[in-house]
């Protein structure tokens, strides 16, 4: 097959997986994103992530993760989902942790996928990447024209909204590169308005060290009190600024049996979270998102939002 036959197939493969969309992009350095991630750091924008730090030259220039790297491939995952959490009042868990770890669910389809492409091109070098390396997803999906990032700093799409993963593939293969799309947010600033502890102070920008699902899920130790009125009930990670996104209404439910809810927390009481023990929590969260926070962490959280609702 030649360059545009493999990256046909390859477009083709990705939505056989389950993938809503597919797009590549040269693999080079990310020339825009130096300045912003440098002063984004600078600020401390990152809080007590000290991992974002590290691999600054990675972070930009995926050549350093898989050498010879001649192809970005990005791909985006929809874990959208019409199902509420059974009781109104308990405390609130972020949609994309509703159903099985999505790096587990996620890693296993790229994978399948490198097979796919090492089985009809032959042999190739190549990583897959999902959340879990120092790679800047966000702005290489928008650099494939899957989207724009958003005044709300996420990733959005016209056709989708915003309630999808992003997952790479960087390969030494030599494929047919997407453009950006425009950017479709326009005047709004719904998100900014509706951002309880003002994370997003700005379009386009973001303090994560005061975003919820950072207080929730990567701050380890104690939840600040100036925050004490601003949680909103969320007990991990926090959905509000995509909620509030106009562009979320053509989200796309999902079809993925392992990200359906499970079928023990997600119809827990008020009364049932705050009484989790370590074994409930080690049972009901084991192939979970939420194991992130460790039940240490989601203890905190419960307690914190609690006294403060």
């Amino acid at each position: 097959m030649n360059k545009s036959q493999i990256t046909a197939d390859l477009k083709s493969q990705a939505l056989k997986l389950g993938f809503l969309n597919c797009g590549i992009s040269k693999a080079d350095f990310l020339e825009e994103e130096a300045p912003r991630l440098e002063r984004w750091l600078k600020n401390n924008h990152h809080g007590k992530m000290g991992y974002m730090e590290r691999n600054f030259d990675k972070r930009l220039d995926p050549r350093k993760l898989v050498p010879g790297a001649k192809s970005v491939v990005s791909l985006i995952y929809s874990y959208y989902s019409k199902k509420k959490q059974s009781d109104p009042k308990a405390p609130k868990v972020a949609m994309y942790a509703y159903g099985k770890d999505y790096h587990q669910v996620l890693k296993k389809k790229l994978r399948l996928l490198m097979e796919h492409l090492k089985e009809n091109v032959g042999d190739i070098n190549g990583r897959v990447f999902v959340d879990s390396a120092p790679i800047m997803e966000r702005p290489w999906a928008a650099k494939s024209g899957l989207g724009w990032i958003g005044k709300n700093t996420l990733l959005l799409n016209r056709k989708a909204g915003s309630y999808f993963f992003i997952a790479e593939l960087v390969t030494d293969l030599d494929l047919e590169y997407d453009g950006p799309t425009t950017d479709h947010c326009g005047t709004c600033t719904a998100c900014i308005d509706a951002c309880p502890t003002q994370a997003l102070y700005a379009p386009y920008q973001m303090d994560a060290s005061k975003c919820i699902s950072y207080l929730t899920i990567e701050l380890r130790d104690e939840i600040p009190q100036e925050f004490k009125s601003s949680m909103e009930n969320w007990a991990f990670g926090c959905d509000i600024c995509q909620q509030v996104c106009p562009w979320t209404k053509f989200a796309q439910e999902h079809n993925e049996p392992e990200f359906e809810p499970n079928g023990q927390w997600f119809h827990f009481n008020e009364s049932q979270w705050e009484e989790m023990t370590l074994e409930v929590f080690n049972k009901v969260f084991k192939n979970s998102a939420v194991k992130r926070t460790k039940f240490k962490g989601l203890k905190r959280n419960l307690k914190f939002v609690k006294v403060n609702k």
